[in-house]
């Protein structure tokens, strides 16, 4: 299997735990950008289980996300 075939299986199948709604992510998304940027990935991800899953497979979130991190390296 290739990587570009597990990537779409993976997509198909969805996260193997938990992972936020749409709704949940912009509540959060910028404490979680904020956690990110000071203590790294993985303490964002402690503070809000599942919204790495949920950038992973939400295409706007993902930009929302992305674009909240240009914005505060922009201002730094």
């Amino acid at each position: 299997m290739t990587d570009d075939s597990r990537r779409r299986l993976a997509g198909v199948l969805g996260p193997a735990g938990p992972e936020v709604t749409c709704e949940a992510c912009f509540e959060h998304l910028d404490r979680y950008v904020e956690l990110e940027r000071a203590q790294g990935a993985t303490a964002a991800e402690a503070a809000v289980p599942g919204m790495q899953a949920h950038l992973e497979g939400c295409p706007a979130c993902a930009e929302e996300h992305e674009g909240l991190h240009a914005l505060l390296a922009a201002e730094a």
